[in-house]
């Protein structure tokens, strides 16, 4: 397990694609109880260890998430989520490259249960969320394209759904129209980064998770600088 940041109140850590945040029906090791397991040996803590889930990411997906050691960090971080005082950067790998290389994207998503899908529409439909993002192209090599995502709202699959609404499903995400697997079934979509006020010291707190050491993800990176020369 990485950790890329942890005091008295909150422990950030870099999910690898694959694990769960929560516990599901696959009866899988969720990444809370690793945390927790973690805490109980780092800190000699008798009993059950406090360690609350303060967001969540698709099991495919990697990068930064936040858990509360406290109730109080988590009552005040479920707060922020709630309100939009989160920041959260997501880089996104795509075969396609999109209409425009920045853009705003809104729609209303509807979520299933039976087949664990979302969908988007251009006008509200009944149970549907409104959903926004921005996006804008960092880079781009002969077959793949780098774009950086800006959730505004927290949907579920929103950043697969909606990228793949303007032809642009993210490399791997069969779910959402892209014609191949990944080898490890991962998904190409990264939470890079997040940015908020510490909820108990009130101090900044800028974290960011390293991309994937694997191609595509070298190569669009080292193309970032290049394209803005």
């Amino acid at each position: 397990m990485e950790i890329l940041y942890e005091d008295n109140h909150i422990i950030i850590v870099n999910k690898r694609p694959g694990e769960i945040v929560q516990a599901d029906k696959t009866g899988d090791e969720p990444l809370v109880d690793t945390v927790k397991h973690y805490l109980k040996e780092k800190y000699d803590k008798p009993g059950n260890v406090f360690c609350g889930v303060v967001h969540r990411l698709d099991r495919p997906v990697g990068g930064v998430v936040v858990f509360a050691k406290t109730s109080k960090a988590l009552a005040r971080m479920n707060e922020m989520f709630r309100s939009g005082g989160v920041e959260k950067t997501y880089w996104a790998v795509t075969r396609n490259r999109p209409p425009m290389d920045e853009g705003r994207l809104v729609g209303y998503i509807t979520s299933t249960e039976r087949n664990n899908k979302s969908y988007v529409s251009d006008t509200p439909r009944p149970d549907s969320k409104k959903a926004a993002l921005t996006y804008r192209r960092l880079s781009s090599s002969d077959r793949y394209h780098l774009l950086e995502v800006r959730l505004e709202t927290g949907r579920k699959h929103q950043i697969r759904v909606q990228l793949s609404s303007i032809g642009c499903p993210i490399q791997g995400d069969l779910k959402y129209g892209d014609r191949r697997s990944n080898p490890d079934r991962s998904i190409s979509l990264l939470a890079r980064r997040i940015r908020f006020i510490h909820p108990v010291s009130k101090l900044p707190v800028d974290v960011t998770a390293d991309i994937p050491q694997h191609q595509p993800w070298l190569s669009l990176y080292s193309q970032i600088n290049n394209d803005n020369d």
